[in-house]
């Protein structure tokens, strides 16, 4: 059994929660949508989180918590098109100054994107948004690809 509760955990217990709450479901894109809500509840301050998969040379939106979004992203446009071109982390503290952002919602002043990774490629991301500038801390990063990888030990990506 699980608690999903509104105060972030150390990132080891929200990472067995996780996997506890995704264990037995095998439908992927049921796993992605409570993976996305589970993250939306470890982070205060975000006005967005969602999954974008990686299809050919484009990512195209997956689940999310949030405003419409843009749908269909380049590969190396953008904060999350630049953390599958880059694979790695992208931690922005102010978009504004961010070369190429697509700015999917105005509010958005900070992004931390995190590659989802599977049989050795980028399979997708993980993009996490907030209304305030340099929200996103070492701790942030580490929490939000900490639970990645147990989203994908637990599930195939969507």
């Amino acid at each position: 059994m699980f608690d999903l509760t509104a105060t972030p955990l150390p990132a080891d217990e929200a990472a067995a929660q996780l996997k506890a709450l995704l264990a037995g479901e095998d439908d992927p894109l049921a796993n992605a949508a409570n993976f996305v809500a589970f993250l939306a509840l470890q982070l205060p301050d975000i006005n967005w989180v969602g999954l974008y998969r990686r299809a050919g040379d484009e990512l195209v939106l997956g689940p999310f918590q949030g405003r419409p979004a843009c749908v269909r992203i380049p590969l190396g446009r953008g904060v999350c098109g630049t953390a599958v071109a880059r694979a790695e982390s992208q931690r922005v503290a102010d978009v504004d100054a961010f070369p190429g952002h697509i700015a999917c919602d105005a509010a958005s002043r900070a992004e931390l994107v995190v590659p989802l990774w599977h049989d050795g490629e980028v399979v997708g991301v993980v993009d996490v948004d907030s209304p305030r500038r340099d929200r996103f801390s070492d701790a942030d990063q580490a929490l939000v690809e900490t639970l990645a990888a147990a989203y994908l030990d637990s599930s195939a990506p969507l």
